[in-house]
C-alpha cells in the first residue's frame, strides 16, 4: 500500500481511466454542439445501444450523455412489460417515449429485446418473434420518412471479457445490483444468442437503417467509437475540423462485415460474438 492509499495496480487504473477521459473530452465537446443543433433546427434523434450483458452499453451511455443539456435528452431503459402493456401493440411501450421536436432519446435496450432475449428465454411465442421480424423494418423506416434520425448500436464483446465483467459484478457491491438472473445464465447460452445475433443483423439491417457493430471489450475505445459515429450521423453547426471523425475499422463494422466474419469463424472458437 502507497502512502496515497491506493496499490500501484490502482494508482495505474485511476491514471488510465483519467488519460481514457480527458481524450474522449474534445468529442463530447461536439455532442454539445450536435445536442444544440438538434435543439435549434427541432430535429428528432434515436439511438438504439443493443448488445449482450456487460457488453458495456451503460458505460458507453453514460460518456455520451455526461455533458450534455439534461433538458434535451431522455435515457430510457424500460423493464419487463405489464400486464397492460403485454396486451398493447408491442412498439406501443417504446413509441410513448420517442422523441419531440428538439429531442435526442437513448434506448438503453429497445424494442429489439424481441430479436434476442425474449425467444431465447421463452418471454415470446414464436409467432410474436415472427411477426416482429417481419414488421420491425416497416416500423423503422416509417419513423425514419416522418423525419427522426435513428442510429441502430449493436455492441459486441468477447466471451471472456462477458466472464470478467460478471464476475466484477459479483464481488463490487458498487455493482451487485447490475448482476440478474439472466447474467448468470447468459455465459451458458451464448451460442444461442450468437444464433439470434446473427438473425437479427442478417434481417434487420438495412439502407435506411443499417446496424453499426462496435467492438466493446475495450470500454475506452468503444465509447470513443461511439460518439464519433454519432458526430458522423448529420451535419452540425459549428463542427472542429481539427478532430479526427475517422471510424477505427478494427472498433467499428457494418453488419455485413459481421456477417461475414460471422460466418467465417462459426466452427471456430468465439471470438467477438
Amino acid at each position: 500500500m502507497q502512502e496515497h492509499g491506493l496499490t500501484d495496480s490502482q494508482l495505474n487504473e485511476a491514471i488510465s481511466v483519467y488519460k481514457d477521459n480527458l481524450a474522449l473530452e474534445p468529442y463530447q465537446a461536439e455532442l454539445i454542439k450536435l445536442q444544440q443543433h438538434v435543439e435549434r433546427n427541432k430535429l428528432k434523434f434515436i439511438i438504439l445501444f443493443e448488445g449482450r450483458d456487460a457488453a458495456g452499453k451503460g458505460s458507453v451511455i453514460g460518456s455520451v450523455s455526461r455533458y450534455m443539456n439534461p433538458k434535451h435528452y431522455r435515457i430510457v431503459a424500460l423493464g419487463k412489460p405489464t400486464q397492460e402493456e403485454r396486451s398493447e401493440w408491442y412498439f406501443q411501450r417504446y413509441v410513448k417515449h420517442f422523441p419531440r421536436g428538439g429531442e435526442l432519446i437513448l434506448f438503453d435496450r429497445s424494442w429489439y429485446n424481441r430479436a434476442m432475449v425474449e425467444p431465447i428465454f421463452n418471454f415470446c411465442s414464436k409467432k410474436e418473434y415472427d411477426l416482429f421480424m417481419k414488421d420491425v423494418v416497416p416500423f423503422e423506416e416509417s419513423i425514419i420518412d416522418h423525419g427522426t434520425v435513428l442510429i441502430k448500436l449493436y455492441f459486441s464483446v468477447k466471451k471472456e471479457r462477458q466472464a470478467q465483467r460478471f464476475e466484477q459484478r459479483r464481488l463490487d457491491p458498487l455493482r451487485q445490483w447490475k448482476l440478474s438472473e439472466i447474467d448468470l445464465q447468459a455465459q451458458s447460452m451464448w451460442d444461442q444468442f450468437t444464433e439470434k445475433k446473427y438473425e437479427m443483423l442478417q434481417a434487420t439491417s438495412r439502407v435506411k437503417n443499417p446496424w453499426n457493430v462496435i467492438r466493446s471489450s475495450d470500454k475506452h475505445k468503444a465509447r470513443l467509437e461511439t460518439i464519433k459515429l454519432i458526430l458522423n450521423s448529420i451535419d452540425y453547426d459549428g463542427r472542429s475540423r481539427a478532430l479526427d471523425y475517422t471510424p477505427d475499422p478494427e472498433i467499428v463494422f457494418s453488419a455485413e462485415s459481421e456477417l461475414l466474419i460471422m460466418e467465417k469463424t462459426k466452427n471456430k472458437r468465439p471470438g467477438h460474438e
